[in-house]
């Protein structure tokens, strides 16, 4: 787990965790592609939270963030809230932006990164678990 300082800001808890989360793939070398991605035609699949390229692998990754307010839910871990139908719904997404984007022989993979934000001392601690599914 690391640690990061939250942009002051008055978003939700869940836009300020994906500000923190993309901050902290950014200092990892990851480029950010897109945010809040969803499918503009057809009926509505979903979102996928972060879509980011590994400069490394040059693979795609596309992140679910779970973020949650420390003082209130410290001790319980974001993640847990990723279950089998968000999964599908995210696999179902990506091939839209992979489609939408001609990358269909890309490699990508999905990953999930945990923000527990703590308001008071302006810092939050992040867990990215990488390969959560494979579609």
């Amino acid at each position: 787990m690391s640690e990061e300082k939250i942009i002051p800001n008055t978003q939700s808890v869940g836009k300020t965790g994906e500000q923190v989360a993309a901050n902290f793939l950014r200092s990892k070398g990851f480029e950010i592609l897109a945010m809040n991605f969803k499918n503009d035609c057809g009926r509505r699949i979903g979102e996928i939270d972060i879509i980011a390229r590994d400069t490394k692998e040059n693979e795609i990754i596309f992140v679910e963030v779970k973020s949650r307010d420390y003082a209130r839910y410290g001790k319980t871990m974001p993640e847990e809230n990723i279950n089998y139908q968000k999964l599908q719904k995210l696999a179902k997404i990506a091939s839209v932006y992979l489609r939408k984007m001609h990358w269909e022989d890309k490699s990508y993979r999905f990953d999930a990164i945990s923000v527990w934000l703590d308001w008071e001392t302006r810092r939050a601690k992040i867990k990215h678990l990488p390969n959560i599914y494979l579609s």
